[in-house]
């Protein structure tokens, strides 16, 4: 049997007055846990909990000036910039002509081109000197030109040696010619040219007179130094020949060279 449903109980009103009253004690339980967690650090619930965090509770401050917040470096940046700064300075030291390290080379100035070598008696490669003898048809005057012309690019004076084959003192000239020590003062220091008198050149007579005009009976070898333009410095017809021995010679060769 069904028994009938009272009434009384379908209609009796809720209570609102003690439903107000519990739910105002968790608002403020739930504001004293979220200012505990504020206090505490960042919160440990899980993404999409009720309790709100202290960053979002708290907004940003706005920036001033031109609108940007300028970042403050963090101490692992400042330390690398740092060691950087420090590392280039010390290359920089290092490179530097006091910390005794070479320099690059590069260019005149900087592209570091080697100084061209002054052409003088010491730089230039020596002569080379004729062996003993007179060629009798050698054109003279061409030999002295040239001679001459090389004498000037290159620092050194000019020997004329006027003599002839059969003549016994041009032959003792010759030898001490071709001793190594003589032989590397007249390289060094003079364009030996050899003329041919002994036969009849009337050219090579007047290249004679030309360069020893002081006339006369010749005692031959006569030994002319010349400067490169031309002047003569000495004349052994006027002045005598040195003794032509290694040590007379030499000591000529030496007085006249420059």
């Amino acid at each position: 049997m069904l028994r009938p449903v009272r009434a009384d109980r379908r209609t009796q009103p809720p209570r609102p007055g003690t439903s107000r009253g519990m739910r105002l004690p968790l608002v403020a339980a739930a504001v004293v846990a979220a200012g505990l967690t504020a206090a505490c650090g960042p919160s440990t619930e899980p993404v999409g909990s009720a309790a709100p965090s202290a960053a979002a509770a708290s907004p940003e401050p706005s920036a001033t000036g031109s609108g940007t917040a300028s970042p403050e470096p963090s101490p692992t940046a400042t330390a690398s910039a740092s060691a950087s700064a420090s590392a280039s300075a010390s290359a920089s030291a290092s490179a530097s002509p006091g910390s005794g390290s070479s320099p690059a080379r590069g260019g005149s100035g900087a592209t570091g081109a080697p100084a061209k070598a002054s052409r003088t008696p010491s730089a230039a490669k020596p002569a080379s000197v004729p062996g003993p003898g007179y060629d009798s048809s050698a054109d003279a005057q061409k030999l002295i030109d040239a001679a001459l012309r090389t004498a000037e690019s290159e620092g050194r004076m000019v020997l004329l040696d006027f003599g002839a084959n059969w003549c016994g003192n041009c032959k003792a000239a010759d030898k001490v010619f071709g001793q190594p020590q003589t032989s590397a003062l007249l390289g060094k220091s003079y364009q030996l040219v050899k003329i041919d008198i002994g036969g009849n050149s009337s050219a090579n007579s007047a290249l004679l007179r030309k360069y020893s005009p002081s006339g006369g009976t010749y005692t031959m070898p006569v030994l002319v130094v010349v400067t490169p333009s031309g002047t003569v410095r000495t004349d052994t017809h006027v002045t005598g020949n040195p003794s032509l021995t290694a040590e007379g010679i030499n000591s000529f060769l030496r007085q006249w060279a420059s």
